[in-house]
């Protein structure tokens, strides 16, 4: 998405409404945003009623425009950053 802050790259490790609202409209603005989730259960707001076909509305509207990863912190290998 183009805008004012296309170019710019957000590490986003919130999962409480106002994280991921903040990190949302970033998106908005044309930013890359990369939310970081928990391993094997994701961010806790997938589990947030209502669904629709089984995923958390919600999740799906703060988290719109973002990319999603998990990340072991435990493992050395994931330390090591390689965005490029």
């Amino acid at each position: 998405m183009s805008g004012p802050l296309e170019g710019v790259r957000v590490l986003d490790m919130t999962w409480a409404l106002a994280g991921p609202f903040c990190s949302m409209i970033l998106a908005d603005l044309g930013a890359e945003v990369i939310k970081v989730e928990n391993p094997g259960e994701g961010d806790p707001s997938r589990k947030n009623f209502p669904f629709i076909r089984e995923v958390s509305s919600y999740f799906l509207s703060v988290n719109r425009g973002k990319k999603s990863i998990t990340v072991i912190f435990e493992i050395p290998r994931a330390r090591r950053s390689s965005w490029d």
